[in-house]
């Protein structure tokens, strides 16, 4: 146990709170925990499992007659509190009304005194909208207001209000830059160069989409369920404009295991094993070497190990977004484009600011405001900007719906990556729900796989059995290619239980360290140096930190044991933004269902899926009537009002 965790460890003794939340708090609170948790006990709410009434039990005993209902510290954690339930769910910001009726139900007497207490001590920001102010609402007037329609203030939990609010700079500054990369008739010639020496065909709208990221600033290109090689053809063109242009290209995925998904698809469309990219062995008009795919730092700690290059970058190559040449000697050389290689996006924002010309991201609904702020901020001026997202999914597990806010901002640009292919098992089952149906689909080669379970004890063997057994033998897909997605944490078939059923399986042990064990499946919930929340790897070394080797063979060191979860089940929201050989999605008995959530989870696989279902037809009800989740957030108006 660390020092400082021994300190955290001290102050919870002396309030009677569990020594056990010490090294979370440490990790939410930050360096300076246990002073700040002296100075204020109602900082444990800063736990999403703690309660009010546990909170205030431990105020009284460590601050006595001092803890007061009306104490500006106590309400200004309970502010916070409402904010951060409320980032849980989704939400950047909540409307000053409906945050006063949520404080007041909280038993506070005074809710505005208690939003100005937050404001205070600086745990929520405010943020005005330009409509016009309501001046019928008087915070006094019994306590808890009415809540009409619209507002012209909002809170935000700080942290979460101030990265939305960088993200519409960061969006106008890149929007501001209206330049293209090529215009539209070379663009298109280039697309069609591209496909021509790849070997592949694209869709009319695959084309106008790619020529469209060429032209526009900030672009969002659509796709559906099954067009992963569509998409890497999409890119297999970007980087050929990328390359005759010299302004170099970034591709990013939200996790690592996304990355090397996608990796092996370009790879796939390429006819070979990931190596130097399209234009290969071609000289540009200049006879310069064309930009890499990222001309950051060689060696960055920790980066995803897909970034690397075949061949190291020669120095004087054209790498920044203006495509400058220092070098004199390479203007001789015969050109070699960089491969066309998949960053985590950990590993792109660790090596900010980029200097290439156009930033891809895929996956893109899955990523949040505080991680698509880095990503933003990470592109140079004049750089063009694409999220590759499929709209049906669920908007990301973190707070904000960056893709779908920036298109309906109407201030980006926004084409479809088609394939106008017929659709496998897997997509056709995906496009069902899209729809608002379950259908049984024809899958001659075991693509879809329907698993019925009368309960959850029942689900959750059935989870252990296809994971360990009838997935591998009969697909040929091993434990360590399968994953499974639950629609709770909680119960016999959530995700606790089901990772205590897989470890005692696959990797048993004593739990020797703080739980875990080498060999164990993990998935980190927090960023550090090349990794990010939803990155799943397995545990190798365990010293002055936790060795972890994610998808792709990186290996990371996370210092933070509260970064840690086993990793053999994920629920829908840890999942999303990765992608595995196979899933096995549960839904056990009363698990609220979406068509988003079991959307979102059928599209974590890319060769197959085990749906265990044990709702006695919720599922099918949940994707029929829940068509969408619903979120509060400002980003349009940011980037409307500009």
């Amino acid at each position: 146990m660390s020092e400082a965790v021994e300190q955290v460890n001290a102050v919870l003794d002396r309030m009677g709170a569990p020594g056990a939340l010490a090294p979370r708090l440490l990790a939410a609170l930050g360096p300076n925990a246990a002073a700040d948790l002296d100075a204020n006990p109602w900082l444990l709410l800063r736990l999403s499992q703690v309660t009010v009434e546990q909170a205030d039990f431990c105020a009284r005993r460590h601050l006595g007659g001092a803890a007061r209902p009306d104490d500006p510290r106590r309400l200004a954690a309970l502010t916070a509190h409402v904010l951060r339930l409320s980032a849980r769910r989704g939400n950047t910001v909540v409307e000053e009304k409906r945050l006063a009726t949520a404080v007041g139900k909280l038993g506070v007497a005074a809710p505005a005194a208690a939003l100005e207490a937050a404001e205070a001590d600086g745990s929520a920001v405010v943020l005005e909208s330009t409509d016009e102010p309501d001046t019928d609402f008087d915070f006094e007037e019994g306590g808890v207001p009415e809540v009409p329609e619209d507002s012209d203030r909002y809170y935000a939990a700080a942290d979460v209000g101030r990265a939305e609010q960088r993200l519409g700079e960061e969006l106008l500054r890149l929007i501001s830059g209206n330049d293209p990369i090529m215009d539209t008739t070379t663009a298109g010639e280039t697309v069609e160069a591209a496909a021509v020496r790849g070997g592949f065909a694209i869709s009319d709208s695959t084309r106008e989409a790619v020529v469209t990221a060429a032209l526009r600033p900030v672009t969002v290109l659509s796709h559906g369920p099954g067009d992963a090689g569509e998409i890497a053809r999409a890119l297999l063109c970007l980087h050929k404009i990328a390359t005759e242009s010299q302004v170099g290209i970034t591709v990013a995925a939200p996790t690592a295991q996304a990355a090397a998904a996608l990796d092996s698809e370009i790879a796939r469309i390429r006819g070979a094993d990931p190596g130097p990219g399209d234009g290969a062995e071609e000289k540009d008009t200049a006879g310069e070497e064309n930009a890499p795919a990222d001309p950051g730092p060689s060696e960055t700690p920790g980066a995803d190990a897909t970034a690397e290059t075949d061949e190291p970058a020669d120095p004087g190559a054209p790498g920044d977004a203006a495509g400058e040449n220092p070098g004199d000697a390479a203007g001789e050389q015969a050109s070699v484009a960089a491969p066309l290689r998949v960053l985590s996006l950990a590993a792109l924002t660790d090596r900010a600011p980029l200097t290439t010309g156009l930033v891809v991201l895929y996956e893109a609904m899955s990523v949040g405001v505080a991680r698509a702020a880095e990503l933003a901020a990470a592109c140079p001026d004049g750089a063009h900007l694409v999220l590759v997202a499929d709209p049906n999914q669920a908007p990301s597990g973190a707070p904000g719906q960056v893709v779908l806010d920036v298109a309906n901002s109407r201030t980006a640009h926004v084409a479809a990556i088609a394939d106008t292919g017929t659709p496998g098992p897997l997509a056709e089952l995906a496009s069902a729900v899209a729809d608002g149906g379950v259908p049984d689909v024809e899958a001659p080669g075991r693509e879809v796989v329907r698993v019925p379970a009368s309960s959850a004890e029942e689900a959750a063997h059935r989870v252990v059995q296809l994971v360990t057994d009838s997935i591998p033998r009969a697909l040929g897909i091993g434990p360590e290619d399968v994953q499974v997605v639950a629609a709770r944490e909680d119960g016999p078939a959530g995700t606790r239980s089901l990772n205590a059923a897989c470890k005692a399986r696959l990797n048993p042990g004593p739990g020797a360290h703080g739980g875990f064990d080498v060999g164990d499946r993990v998935v980190l919930a927090a960023r550090g140096a090349g990794f990010g929340p939803g990155d799943t790897g397995y545990l190798r070394e365990v010293g002055g930190g936790a060795v972890v080797e994610l998808a792709g063979g990186a290996r990371v060191e996370v210092a933070d044991p509260a970064a840690l979860r086993h990793g053999w089940a994920v629920t829908v929201a840890a999942g999303h933004g990765g992608l595995w050989p196979a899933v096995v999605a549960v839904f056990p008995p009363e698990a609220p269902v979406s068509r988003p959530q079991v959307y979102t989870a059928l599209t974590r696989a890319t060769r197959h899926v085990s749906v265990v279902d044990a709702t006695a037809g919720a599922l099918e009800t949940g994707v029929r009537d829940n068509a969408a989740l619903e979120r509060t957030t400002l980003l349009v108006r940011i980037l409307r009002e500009g």
